[in-house]
C-alpha cells in the first residue's frame, strides 16, 4: 500500500485557497502512485483557528468546503483535517477537531481527536469535545488506525502524565495494520528528533508502521516545520520529509527497503530556516510584500536584515541607519556594508538635530536634573517615529530587531526600538544570535565580521557597552534558560553554581519587565518557551522565587 503525504501550508480561514493547496498536493501524490493520501491536522481550516471558531459562520463554511473538496476525490481516498460541530446529545464543548475520510465523492468516515492539549501554546479544551472511542477504519482488507496530533504523544514525551486514555494503544488493542497521524506540531529547536523518537516508540507498541503528516508554515508566532515522518513497525525511521517547505511524498510503509537515511540539520540551519519561513508567512499572509527596519551596525539588526532579504527578496527590504551624537562612524559604515552585501536599500537619516530640539523643548521641565536613561530613550523613540513613518508611507512591515536576552531583562525601549509589527528574533538569546551570524558567514562574508566581532553597544551615550549594564551574555543566557524555559526558582539556580546577586538581579528584571513584553510585537517561537505565546504571566504580582 502506497501512502501519499501532503505536507501543506494552510492559511487560517482561507477555505478556497486551502482546497487548492490540498487538491494540488493530492494530484501530485496520485501521479506518484499513491493508494491513499493524508494531510496535516486542520489542513482545510488552518491551525490554530482559536476564537475564530466561535464566529457563527466559521465552522459552517469549513463544512461547506469539506463537501466541495469531497466532490473532487474519487477512487483514491483522501484523509483531511478539518473542524466539525459537536452533535453529541451529551453536554460538552461545541466543536470537534476532526479528520474526514473522503472517497468516491463522499465523506465516508469522520474521526474525532481524542486527546486535546491545553498547555504551553495549546488551548484546545476551550473549543473542542474529545472523541469518545477509537475505532479502526477497514479498507481493502486493511485495518487502519487514524489519529490526530496529540493522540500519539505518549506520557514519556510530555512534561507529566496528562491523560487517562492512550488512543494509539486502544487502536492497537483492536488490531491495526497501519497507524496514521494528521498533525500540526509547532517547531522548537530539537523537536524533529524528539518526534522521531516518540513515533518509534509508538510503532513498536502498536506493532505497526506509523505515517505522520505534519503541517508546515508560519502562523502568527508559531512555526510549523513539516518534517513529516514514516516509521516502520520495528520503530526505525524509513524517511523524514524536508523541513520548512511544502512537499509531497509517496511511500510504502510496509516495504522494508523503502525510505532514505535521516540526518538532522545543524541547530543554526534549523533556526535560520524556521525564522525565514516564519517571517515570510507572517508578512505575506498578512498582505505585506515588503519590510523596513533600523540598521544600527549591530549584530541583531544585521541578522534581522539577512532574514528579511531571504524571506521577501532584497529588493523588498528598506533599511534606515539613523546616527545620533553617540553613534560611531564604524556603525554607520557597517550598516552600509551590510546593505551592499545583501543588495537592500539603506538610507542615512541623522537624528542629532531632532534629538537636540527635543532636549531643548524639555529643558524647562528637566531643569536641575542630570541626564540619565531618559535621554537615551529619546534617541530610541526618535528612531521608532521615523521607522513607523516609513512603514506607514510605503506600506512596509516594520521589523523590530531585539533579541530574547534583551527582551527578558527589559534592555529595550518601549515605543522606541520595540516599535514594529513583528519581532523576528525575539526568541533568540544573544548567544544564539552570534551562532547564527557565524553560520551565515560560513562560506563567505555576508554580515561584516566587524559587526560580529565588536563588543555590542546600544550607542546611546559615550563609550557605552551592553556589559556596562548587563552580565556577560553567556552567563545571562544560561541563567535565563534556567529561569524562563525550565522555570527553576532563584534558589535552585543559585544552587547550580551561579552568583547569588546576579541571579536575583536577573530574576527581578525578568519579572519587572513583563509589562513591556505584553506591549511588544509578536515574536517568532523557536525555543521551548517563548515570551508571549505559551508563557502567560501577570503584570501585577509580588511573587519572588
Amino acid at each position: 500500500m502506497k501512502i501519499g503525504l501532503a505536507q501543506t501550508n494552510a492559511v487560517i480561514g482561507d477555505f478556497p485557497g486551502n482546497i487548492k493547496r490540498i487538491l494540488a498536493a493530492y494530484r501530485e501524490c496520485l501521479e506518484a502512485g499513491a493508494d491513499l493520501v493524508i494531510t496535516p491536522e486542520m489542513a482545510l481550516s488552518g491551525y490554530p483557528p482559536r476564537d475564530l471558531v466561535f464566529k457563527s459562520q466559521f465552522v459552517p463554511k469549513c463544512l461547506q468546503a469539506l463537501d466541495h473538496l469531497a466532490e473532487g476525490i474519487r477512487e483514491v481516498p483522501l484523509i483531511v483535517g478539518y473542524l466539525d460541530h459537536n452533535t453529541s446529545a451529551r453536554p460538552g464543548k461545541p466543536f470537534r477537531n476532526a479528520a474526514a475520510w473522503l472517497e468516491g465523492g463522499e465523506i465516508r468516515h469522520r474521526i474525532w481527536k481524542t486527546l486535546l492539549p491545553t498547555y504551553d501554546v495549546f488551548d484546545e479544551r476551550r473549543y473542542f469535545e474529545p472523541g469518545e472511542s477509537c475505532e479502526p477504519v477497514i479498507w481493502k482488507g486493511h485495518r487502519i488506525g487514524i489519529t490526530i496530533c496529540e493522540d500519539i504523544w505518549t506520557e514519556d514525551y510530555l512534561q507529566r502524565p496528562l491523560y487517562e486514555r492512550d488512543p494509539a494503544e486502544e487502536l492497537a488493542a483492536k488490531g491495526i495494520d497501519l497507524l496514521l497521524n494528521l498533525s500540526a506540531s509547532p517547531f522548537h529547536l530539537g523537536k524533529p528528533a524528539q518526534r522521531r523518537e516518540m513515533l518509534g516508540a509508538v510503532a513498536r507498541q502498536a506493532k505497526a508502521p506509523v505515517v505522520y503528516c505534519n503541517a508546515t508554515g508560519g502562523q502568527d508566532q508559531l512555526i510549523f516545520d513539516g518534517h513529516s515522518v514514516v516509521v516502520r513497525a520495528d520503530g526505525s525511521t524509513a524517511v523524514q520529509m524536508s523541513g520548512f517547505v511544502e512537499q509531497t511524498l509517496v511511500i510504502d510503509p510496509f516495504d522494508a527497503a523503502a525510505g532514505a537515511p535521516v540526518t538532522d540539520e545543524a541547530d543554526a540551519a534549523q533556526l535560520y530556516h524556521a525564522l525565514v519561513l516564519g517571517l515570510r508567512d507572517y508578512a505575506t499572509k498578512c498582505g505585506f510584500t515588503s519590510a523596513c527596519l533600523g540598521l544600527s551596525g549591530g549584530i541583531d539588526s544585521a541578522l534581522t536584515a539577512v532574514l528579511a532579504a531571504d524571506a521577501l527578496g532584497a529588493e523588498n527590504v528598506h533599511g534606515l541607519t539613523m546616527p545620533s551624537p553617540y553613534s560611531s562612524g564604524g556603525s554607520v559604515d557597517d550598516s552600509v556594508a551590510l546593505a551592499e552585501s545583501l543588495g537592500i536599500r539603506c538610507d542615512r537619516v541623522p537624528i542629532s538635530d531632532i534629538y537636540h530640539t527635543i532636549k531643548a523643548t524639555l529643558k524647562p521641565l528637566f531643569a536641575g536634573k542630570p541626564e540619565d536613561v531618559t535621554e537615551e530613550n529619546i534617541q530610541a523613540r526618535i528612531r521608532g517615529v521615523l521607522l513607523m513613518a516609513l512603514s506607514n508611507k510605503d506600506g512596509h512591515l516594520l521589523l523590530t530587531t531585539g533579541n530574547k536576552s534583551e527582551l527578558a531583562v527589559g534592555y529595550c525601549t518601549i515605543y522606541g526600538d520595540m516599535c514594529g509589527g513583528l519581532a523576528a528574533i525575539s526568541d533568540l538569546p544573544k548567544t544564539r544570535v552570534y551562532e547564527l551570524c557565524r553560520w551565515i558567514n560560513r562560506e563567505k562574508e555576508i554580515i561584516p565580521w566587524n559587526t560580529i566581532d565588536k563588543p555590542p553597544s546600544a550607542e546611546l551615550r559615550p563609550d557605552q557597552k551592553d556589559q556596562d549594564t548587563l552580565p556577560p551574555y553567556d552567563i545571562l543566557d544560561a541563567i535565563l534558560e534556567l529561569y524562563v524555559e525550565r522555570q527553576l526558582s532563584t534558589d535552585e539556580i543559585i544552587s547550580a553554581g551561579y552568583e547569588e546577586n546576579m541571579v536575583r538581579w536577573i530574576q527581578r528584571r525578568v519579572d519587572l519587565n513583563e509589562w513591556k513584553r505584553q506591549q511588544a510585537a509578536p515574536g517568532l517561537r523557536v525555543t521551548s518557551k517563548a515570551f508571549g505565546i505559551g508563557r502567560r504571566m501577570p503584570v501585577v504580582q509580588r511573587f519572588v522565587g
